[in-house]
């Protein structure tokens, strides 16, 4: 029938509609009612022509990091760590340029579809096109509402668990007493789709706030961050573990906030000739140095960290100028005198955590971890006040975020021994650290 429409459509300006209509024997309230919803269709056609030309030039600029298939892979990740049974809209990641609700709509639906046929692909890892990941085999399992034979079930790091997880947990509490141990003051997954479960689980609390692995001095400086964290518990230490605040000039670990300033503390005790292990293997510095070279051969790079930036000179404004940007300055620090190759043959020195004179981690990394001798990296910047770009004159003291404070907190507690506090000196100086100073070290 819309073959039939569209002649009439086509030949209205040659013959008038009621009597094409009435020869092809057509009622025209049922054309006109076509007409309509064609023009709807026209301007729903433009509209994601439009779309589709600018997801092309984010795709292009990013070279590659946000096209259409990113997006979908990246809305499919989204919903595996979620409770919900159905890819839709809101799973669809925000992008640079399509901030507009009106906008991420339009994204939306034009990605949408493309994320469930890539689920559909997914049911079936051995032969179909899409990688099969972690995330992708628990969502599966989770949708067909796994009962778990046990008595007994623990979930740890309750404080970080994906709702996927969650829903999994709390289904079981028919058959097994549910059992959830986690720290809310170390949580700090929350970038990417964690939550603290313990908050609204409803059974008998019972708080453990005694440390075996450190004595009462590094309790204290847990209680300062704790504190400012907003946490309601608090630590005590146990004396038989003499635990002590100060220099340590030959640490067993370097924690770190960022991979940036990891890449950093490996170059520097690599080329005194020690052996360095990184937590989690090279790849990642590997990765950010190629990136970094990209850049300086004038080549964009999909690197997560440094997708953003045109040229390597874009980076070294950025990081210089802007007060959001000094997380990468110690990247510019790194590249600048040594260049990327220099870096990269680092990489390959790197050795395995139990040959290791020193191992260098993030702190997201180290939860759970521990160490005799602990020493914190300087790329725990303090939080200061926006200035004006290239202004050099003093900020002041910007409030702690809880998030970052829930960093500092996990990082400070990996020690036995001692601890180097280090990057996080800069407390001792902030305005809110007066509320819950611990004494000075010994």
């Amino acid at each position: 029938m819309s073959e039939v429409y569209r002649f009439i459509a086509a030949e209205k300006a040659v013959y008038p509609v009621t009597l094409l209509c009435r020869v092809l024997g057509v009622v025209r309230s049922s054309y006109y009612a076509w007409l309509e919803a064609e023009e709807a269709r026209q301007v729903r056609a433009r509209a994601d022509d439009a779309l589709a030309h600018q997801i092309t030039v984010i795709h292009l600029a990013s070279k590659g990091a946000c096209g259409v298939p990113r997006v979908t892979l990246r809305t499919v990740a989204r919903v595996c760590h979620t409770s919900d049974a159905t890819i839709t809209r809101h799973h669809v990641p925000h992008l640079r340029g399509l901030e507009e609700p009106s906008l991420h709509a339009q994204l939306a639906a034009h990605i949408v579809p493309y994320a469930r046929k890539a689920w559909l692909d997914l049911q079936h890892p051995d032969d179909g096109g899409v990688r099969f990941d972690h995330d992708h085999y628990l969502k599966i399992w989770a949708l067909t509402q796994p009962k778990i034979d046990a008595d007994f079930l623990l979930l740890d790091e309750a404080q970080d668990t994906n709702p996927v997880v969650e829903q999994i947990f709390l289904a079981q509490h028919d058959r097994a007493q549910l059992v959830m141990v986690g720290d809310s003051a170390q949580a700090i997954y929350h970038w990417r789709g964690a939550k603290d479960v313990m908050t609204g689980f409803d059974g008998t609390q019972l708080a453990l706030s005694r440390s075996f692995r450190f004595g009462p001095r590094l309790a204290e400086e847990a209680n300062r961050w704790l504190h400012l964290a907003d946490a309601p518990i608090r630590l005590t230490g146990v004396d038989a573990v003499p635990t002590e605040l100060g220099p340590v000039t030959r640490p067993d670990a370097v924690l770190c906030r960022t991979n940036v300033g990891a890449m950093a503390q490996v170059m520097e005790p690599l080329s005194g000739g020690h052996r360095v292990a990184l937590a989690g293997g090279g790849d990642s510095l590997r990765a950010l140095a190629l990136a970094a070279r990209d850049l300086k051969e004038g080549r964009r790079t999909t690197h997560p960290e440094l997708v953003l930036f045109t040229t390597w000179g874009d980076l070294q404004d950025y990081a210089a100028y802007d007060p959001a940007g000094r997380d990468l300055q110690p990247l510019v620090d790194l590249v600048d005198p040594h260049g990327t190759d220099a870096i990269l043959a680092a990489v390959t020195h790197l050795v395995t955590e139990d040959r290791a004179e020193v191992t260098v981690s993030t702190a997201h990394k180290a939860k759970g971890r521990e160490w005799p001798l602990v020493k914190i990296a300087d790329d725990f910047t303090p939080p200061m006040a926006d200035g004006p770009p290239g202004n050099t004159a003093p900020r002041a003291a910007r409030p702690i975020d809880d998030k970052e404070a829930c960093l500092a907190y996990v990082a400070v507690t990996r020690t036995r021994h001692r601890l180097d506090i280090g990057g996080l000196s800069w407390i001792n100086e902030h305005p809110e650290s007066s509320v819950a100073s611990p004494r000075s070290p010994q």
